[in-house]
């Protein structure tokens, strides 16, 4: 099935080559979990501070067991910092 990866920040650097802008749709598998798609992309994990799912937060200790429906959007943004 098809999903969009949407990643903000210094996550960006990671998508694909020739991605244009923040974001790619990506083939996974039916059982594919958050947490294999940010092993996939070579994405540590504890870099990955807010993960949505179709714009819905995904807990760390859920993205092992979230699962994905056909066009699917994850986004992920790194920690940051500001005042």
């Amino acid at each position: 099935m098809k999903i969009t990866v949407k990643l903000y920040a210094s996550l960006a650097d990671h998508l694909p080559a020739g991605t244009k802008g923040n974001e790619t749709e990506i083939e996974v598998a039916d059982d594919a979990t958050p947490a294999q798609v940010i092993a996939t992309l070579g994405l540590p994990e504890k870099i990955c501070h807010l993960v949505l799912l179709n714009g819905i937060y995904v807990e760390p200790s859920a993205r092992h067991t979230a699962t994905f429906e056909d066009g699917d959007a994850l986004a992920m943004w790194p920690p940051v910092a500001g005042g």
